[in-house]
């Protein structure tokens, strides 16, 4: 076993997943620990941040056992998290942000969507920090959540003196640094990357933050992706089961780390990278466009300067519920259940078996907008609503076989949505990079491909988002000269997948159905 190693760390909505890899990019161990969601109302998520970090050494110190790695062997650490708000006090103590009152929820979680009228006033700001935010301010960004916070939480705010997106509150909890990713900041604290000063006093006081720089603890200048911020504190090293000679390096939001493991490859080639799409694809999905010129995109988050790589801009759409839809939706039917994984698999495996029989036109009646939980991407409206048509009085299992299947149609079509949104503004994107839960699904993987007209390429590492914190990570311990030299070095290629022509006939009246459906939706929404 090679003398050093890599500890990497991707916090989710519903798990801390660890794992040990080598300089070359080999993952040797993987552990993953839950962590619990306190929904007191329907548009309220939070999370206990101390929970988290239990979780998180809880699975690093699982993957290095599996690894069979020893303490001093680990070179270097990266976190990558959701980019969930985290609270704490003058001295670091967890705050509430919860209409509960307890302390322990601490942390709202990305998709909270409390926050939907502040973000709506961000919106009529009519202020330039929103042309880097694809034109809309979103719920799920930091921004409207600290307004919400200081408004109907004055105590928590007036106490506060420490406020991180999740992955740096991790990078403080294992170091005591309290420097902010230029990921975090650049992509949901309003911070333009590109300018001097790169923050807008302006915008945060017309909407009220005009202390947020002293509440929260942010420095004037971020720290680019993958620089060293500090060693492990003896204390996190004794939680984590590592030594004080790891080097922790800065780190991202976890969908930008998937977008890194994947398309760090590319580093090299500024100029075609744009050709290739990140998709990153769990319970929600996002898209990840790189370029070598920042290109505005209503509707697309973005554009970010040095959010991904040094250097480079990045346009990141997204889906906000995707894996969360269908596992709804099989709740939802009378012949669903609890969405387990076998479940999917029983599903998947009924699909297939229809389709033997109806072809690609298994019930082709039946259409849905996937947007039950707003339009992240291209719309830009998290107001907007799903949509099924096409139902009948069915309730047996095959009626939740046909939904499903029609269900990740629409799914497959929103990001061809989001793709040829981009590609008006200058992409040229033939190529979608796929990591995430959605690859253990055949279904979405092969409609991926058949109905975006794309190359579909799964990544050939075990875990994507996992090799890019490793990348992260062995820049900071200084194995590598730059976190571009790290990309290239560590990068595990992928399984290629061509579009199915005979296929696109069918899922080009789809889209064309689509697009009428959002229209149609449109329209009654102005009559409501």
């Amino acid at each position: 076993m090679t003398t050093t190693l890599l500890v990497a760390v991707d916090v989710g909505t519903t798990s801390a997943r660890a794992g040990v890899l080598t300089p070359q990019g080999d993952l040797l161990g993987r552990a993953e620990h839950l962590i619990d969601m306190h929904r007191p109302d329907a548009n309220h998520a939070e999370h206990n941040s101390e929970q988290i970090w239990s979780a998180v050494c809880g699975a690093v110190r699982e993957a290095m056992s599996i690894a069979g790695a020893q303490p001093e062997q680990v070179a270097g650490l990266g976190f990558d998290a959701t980019c969930s708000l985290v609270v704490r006090d003058r001295d670091g103590r967890p705050l509430t942000v919860s209409t509960t009152g307890e302390d322990r929820w601490d942390t709202i979680v990305w998709l909270d969507h409390r926050a939907l009228g502040q973000a709506d006033e961000c919106n009529r700001t009519g202020h330039h920090v929103l042309q880097y935010a694809g034109g809309v301010m979103s719920p799920e960004m930091e921004v409207p959540k600290l307004m919400w916070l200081k408004r109907n939480l004055p105590d928590s705010w007036a106490r506060a003196g420490m406020m991180f997106d999740l992955a740096d509150f991790l990078s403080w909890k294992a170091t005591g640094s309290l420097a902010r990713s230029q990921s975090t900041l650049t992509c949901k604290w309003t911070y333009l990357a590109h300018q001097a000063p790169a923050w807008q006093a302006d915008f945060l006081e017309t909407v009220g933050l005009a202390d947020l720089l002293d509440k929260a603890a942010l420095p004037a200048t971020a720290t680019p992706i993958g620089d060293f911020v500090g060693s492990l504190t003896p204390s996190a090293a004794a939680d984590l089961g590592l030594t004080t000679a790891c080097r922790v390096g800065a780190g991202l939001i976890d969908a930008h780390a998937g977008a890194l493991g994947v398309l760090g490859a590319f580093t090299h080639d500024v100029a075609t990278i744009d050709r290739h799409l990140a998709l990153i694809a769990g319970t929600s999905s996002c898209v990840m466009a790189l370029s070598a010129e920042d290109r505005p995109t209503p509707g697309v988050w973005g554009p970010y300067f040095g959010a991904v790589l040094p250097g480079v801009w990045l346009n990141e759409g997204g889906q906000s519920a995707t894996g969360a839809l269908l596992d709804h939706l099989i709740r939802l039917h009378s012949a669903g259940g609890e969405p387990t994984t076998q479940m999917h698999r029983d599903i998947a495996r009924r699909i297939m078996e229809l389709r033997e029989h109806e072809g690609l036109a298994l019930a082709n009646r039946l259409h849905v907008l996937p947007d039950f939980h707003g339009n992240r991407s291209p719309l830009g409206d998290p107001f907007a609503l799903g949509v099924i048509s096409g139902l009948t009085l069915d309730s047996d299992f095959d009626s939740l076989c046909r939904l499903y299947w029609r269900t990740c149609v629409s799914i497959a079509l929103g990001v061809r949505h989001i793709l040829e949104t981009l590609n008006t503004r200058g992409y040229a994107i033939d190529t979608l990079h796929v990591t995430g839960g959605h690859t253990k699904n055949a279904v979405l993987m092969e409609l991926y491909a058949d109905a975006t007209g794309c190359t579909v390429v799964e990544s050939a590492a075990k875990d994507a988002t996992l090799l890019g914190m490793a990348m992260v990570a062995a820049t900071a311990a200084g194995l590598y000269a730059s976190l571009d030299a790290a990309c290239v070095a560590m990068q595990q290629g992928g399984r290629s997948r061509a579009p199915d022509l005979s296929a696109r006939p069918q899922y080009e009246r789809d889209y064309a159905i689509f697009l009428e459906m959002l229209r149609h939706r449109q329209i009654i929404d102005t009559m409501v």
